[in-house]
């Protein structure tokens, strides 16, 4: 893509602090962290979001995560990690490349689980969303 933000850092138009890279997927601290260590995942090939990526570079991008993850608990010994994709405007998504965040945790820093995003609860019954989303009947 040729507006595309992060297209523009994988092809060294724009300058990071890349800390992992390898043939598929490159990771860099995020511009604006919201924790030390706070690092950005993306895959080299442009997909705006996790339906748009083949399965392989998914299965590359989501093994990169695990390893960047693994790196980040040896070195900085964090209490826990949020990992999160945000998918498409209303999620958060801010660049329309997919991107993981993956957030290590320390005690006391004031930050939330996944269910601190979003408070809607449904009104209808689990058995009526049920029949709306199950793969099986």
């Amino acid at each position: 893509m040729n507006n595309c933000l992060f297209c523009k850092i994988v092809n060294n138009q724009i300058p990071c602090h890349k800390v992992y890279d390898d043939e598929n997927v490159l990771a860099f601290l995020d511009i604006d962290p919201l924790a030390k260590g706070h690092i950005v995942v993306i895959p080299k090939k442009h997909a705006e979001n996790i339906l748009d990526l083949d399965d392989e570079n998914l299965v590359n991008l989501f093994l990169a995560i695990k390893k960047i993850t693994q790196h980040l608990k040896n070195k900085l010994n964090p209490d826990g990690f949020n990992i999160g994709i945000n998918m498409r405007k209303y999620a958060g998504q801010a660049v329309e490349h997919l991107h993981a965040h993956i957030l290590p945790r320390f005690k006391g820093d004031g930050g939330g689980s996944i269910h601190s995003i979003v408070h809607c609860p449904p009104k209808e019954k689990l058995e009526n969303i049920l029949l709306q989303v199950a793969f099986v009947d």
